[in-house]
């Protein structure tokens, strides 16, 4: 056995076809995981579900570093398991002899760590002795990664943790109780945080809303559908506080000329800089030939991506098509 094997992570992400970290782990570009750290849980969390991935984010935590607008960043995975006699000692004394490592259980994640990674812990939403991180390996962390992590139980130190300015740290809840009675039994493998799955090499971002983790082949793809919706918000707020157009019509169906005035405000305005990357070709032509997409609701899929749930305007299940009285087809998602 391992309690790290880096054939594992490489097979179960095949999907990923682009680089990789000498761990194994899916190495998404530095320029997609700074979009998404961008972006906000609600707008990665859509594009996610609706290609059938339910199961990637978490509420309830708390943050040590409130200032901090969002912590994003590629998972490196720790799994736990309350104490077995029997099997802690065999992996203590196996990962100390037979795989060198150092230290508790609750180090052993943080040795090969480097600049952008989150590491989550899988505590089982343990607290009362359930606290991995301390004073000193958030210190560890945030000098290692500058992004921090996350844990699914306990945190303790709190005063000095929140004295830590160039990282995030997610816990459930705070004691002054240390880590004890608790195994590892993986290091970069699939864990569970509350209702979420996590996988090495997901880019997780975490906000004040939850966590949420975005898996590395559709990191991309949910990176541009989250700043098509985001910078679609900006203009819309702006319309709306300006009386050009209501709330109702930014819920509704963009009409064609939304549409032209969008695409010109994003080619002109200060607040769109970031954002001119985007190409909107198809959405305004779609409107233009009748196909109507509703508001925030409108949504384009890649029909070559490898992914379960996959919806294509026209599928069953969380939208599809219907035709108008007046022949134009209607594009919508339902819920």
């Amino acid at each position: 056995m391992k309690l790290y094997n880096k054939d594992d992570v490489i097979q179960l992400t095949p999907l990923w076809k682009g680089e990789r970290f000498d761990d194994g782990r899916p190495r998404v570009p530095n320029d997609i995981v700074r979009r998404i750290s961008h972006t906000t849980v609600t707008e990665m969390w859509k594009p996610l579900y609706m290609r059938g991935f339910k199961y990637q984010f978490e509420r309830g935590f708390h943050r040590t570093n409130p200032d901090r607008a969002a912590m994003c960043g590629r998972v490196v995975t720790a799994a736990f398991l309350p104490t077995r006699p029997d099997l802690h000692r065999y992996l203590m004394d196996f990962g100390h002899n037979v795989e060198g490592r150092k230290g508790n259980f609750n180090q052993w994640a943080l040795e090969d760590l480097v600049e952008g990674d989150v590491v989550v812990y899988d505590m089982k939403d343990k607290v009362y002795e359930g606290c991995p991180l301390g004073g000193n390996l958030t210190n560890l962390i945030a000098n290692k990664t500058g992004q921090g992590a996350i844990t699914f139980g306990g945190m303790r130190d709190l005063e000095q943790v929140m004295e830590i300015k160039n990282a995030q740290f997610f816990y459930r809840d705070t004691d002054p109780t240390p880590f004890m009675d608790t195994m590892i039994i993986g290091i970069n493998v699939p864990v569970k945080i509350g209702a979420a799955v996590a996988m090495p090499g997901d880019i997780v971002l975490g906000t004040a809303g939850g966590v949420i983790f975005i898996p590395p082949h559709l990191a991309e793809i949910c990176a541009i559908d989250a700043e098509k919706a985001h910078v679609r918000d900006i203009w819309g707020f702006e319309m709306i506080k300006t009386g050009t157009y209501t709330a109702a019509q930014m819920d509704s169906a963009w009409e064609t000329g939304m549409w032209e005035d969008f695409v010109k405000w994003l080619g002109a305005s200060e607040n769109a800089a970031p954002y001119v990357h985007l190409n909107f070709d198809k959405e305004l032509a779609d409107c233009r030939a009748g196909v109507v997409r509703r508001g925030k609701e409108a949504f384009y899929y890649d029909a070559d991506a490898e992914s379960p749930g996959l919806m294509e305007a026209g599928g069953g299940g969380a939208g599809g098509t219907s035709a108008n009285s007046n022949g134009s087809a209607t594009v919508e998602t339902r819920w």
